[in-house]
């Protein structure tokens, strides 16, 4: 059942959009005097000068610098750059004191234990860090701010496995995903079922997993788990699985399921708790911090972003790089302000003991995504490539802020394997689906549609 676990990932992963030591364990002068040798925009990091990002990587990343397997340039991404639609910058204004959450986590109506029916724009716009809700309340400005307001999706996702001097094996899926919750209101659907989310993978490649697919809806109630089910060919039947296992590797893989784009553990699961602010470098996409990037409307609706094809964004697809194959190599890195979130689960069967998350103060864009064991020992970095949202006219004449995307990087590295799972590139595929706001049919996300797909 480890199939289902690929597909579900993938799924999560076609959506677009580690830390450093804990941030209550950095000391602050360590800090002040990192933030004063900062390199600059411009400087390319690299082991002869890696000493500059002490206190500004997390220690197993800032490791690759100064071994000479990453190297990447600085580059500026001031506060302010990335801008939103108005009708969201108006939603976040008319949320503000109006939601809290309640025990579980769930986002209620303030002093009241009701759920709204539907949220658009940041649910909390205003974070007071001595507020015991806090940490939560930053994952929810996370989602809303960044992968529910891309609304549905289409995507055909590579997902490759990487040892330090090459590939290992690659697969590909198609992926459709049905959001509910979190969009301008000429994208909503009516949800009598009260979804968060319905999506439907199945594998293009390679043979082994040709023609497994999976379904999974997942709920807007705190309390009510996710329904997953999969079409397994050796079989020929549908079969219903377990949501309980989500952080679990598959296939072999260092990614699981609740990685999603970056974070994608139902917030209910999770105990909070907000550990600091820090100052850190996080991987960016520097074309999109120029402005250039290209979506063209589908004749179906929907955009569509047109990923140069000369972009190498993994070590391994230049032949002359000499770092690690799974290397950001056509990346920047950008200085951030950024939350570090804590969870714990609540299932003492999860796979890790502690989440950390370092997520962005102004925009909330996930940065890194550090996984603890049970005895707090480092075992697994997730690291992702942030962008902005730019502009683009639809054939109504409106202009909507979509992915100002050129590539992806989503990398799952397994510290003490010292090999990592990759998502999001164009290699092997050609041309591939990178598609949002996609019109959908709900019924498309039934039980007939698995089996039509299965092969």
């Amino acid at each position: 059942m480890r199939t289902i676990l690929f597909l579900a990932l993938a799924a999560v992963l076609s959506s677009r959009l580690a830390g450093a030591a804990r941030a209550e364990d950095a000391p602050p002068a360590a800090a002040a005097a990192a933030k004063d040798s900062a390199p600059k925009p411009g400087t390319m990091l690299d082991k002869s000068n890696w000493q500059l990002a002490e206190g500004l990587l997390p220690p197993e990343i800032l490791k690759h610098y100064r071994e000479g397997d990453y190297a990447n340039p600085i580059v500026d991404w001031p506060d302010g750059l990335l801008k939103f639609d108005q009708d969201f910058l108006d939603a976040t204004e008319k949320n503000a004191g109006q939601l809290d959450v309640d025990a579980l986590g769930g986002i209620v109506y303030k002093g009241t234990n009701k759920q709204p029916p539907y949220i658009f724009g940041f649910p909390f716009p205003v974070i007071d860090p001595q507020d015991p809700k806090a940490a939560v309340k930053i994952l929810w400005n996370h989602y809303y701010g960044n992968w529910y307001i891309g609304g549905n999706t289409h995507t055909q996702v590579a997902l490759n496995w990487v040892r330090p001097d090459g590939l290992d094996r690659s697969a590909s899926q198609d992926v459709n995903f049905l959001r509910y919750d979190g969009q301008p209101e000429r994208y909503r659907i009516d949800n009598p079922q009260n979804f968060d989310m319905q999506f439907l993978a199945n594998a293009m490649s390679p043979t082994d997993l040709y023609g497994t697919a999976a379904l999974t809806w997942r709920y807007r109630d705190s309390d009510k788990r996710d329904s997953d089910w999969v079409y397994v060919p050796a079989l020929r039947r549908v079969r219903a699985v377990s949501p309980a296992n989500r952080s679990d590797g598959f296939l072999g893989s260092d990614m699981s399921q609740d990685d999603g784009p970056f974070f994608d553990g139902k917030p209910a699961d999770f105990t909070w708790k907000l550990a600091g602010e820090r100052d850190q470098l996080r991987i960016a996409d520097p074309l999109s911090l120029q402005g250039k990037s290209v979506s063209v409307w589908l004749p179906t609706g929907g955009w569509r972003a047109r990923w140069p094809a000369d972009v190498k964004s993994l070590g391994y697809l230049d032949p002359n790089w000499k770092g690690y194959g799974w290397a950001p190599i056509a990346a920047g890195l950008a200085k951030r302000r950024f939350w570090v979130i804590e969870g714990t689960p609540k299932d003492k069967y999860y796979l890790y003991g502690k989440i950390e998350l370092y997520i962005d103060k102004e925009n909330y864009q996930g940065a890194w995504n550090r996984k603890f064991s049970w005895s707090g020992e480092l075992l697994n970095t997730l690291q992702v490539m942030g962008f902005l949202y730019h502009p683009f006219t639809r054939p109504d004449g409106v202009t909507e802020r979509v992915q100002g995307s050129n590539q992806a990087y989503q990398c799952a590295e397994n510290i003490k394997m010292n090999r990592a799972t990759t998502g999001g590139t164009l290699a092997p595929l050609k041309d591939p689906a990178v598609d949002v706001r996609v019109p959908y049919e709900p019924s498309f996300f039934d039980m007939n549609t698995l089996s039509r797909f299965g092969k």
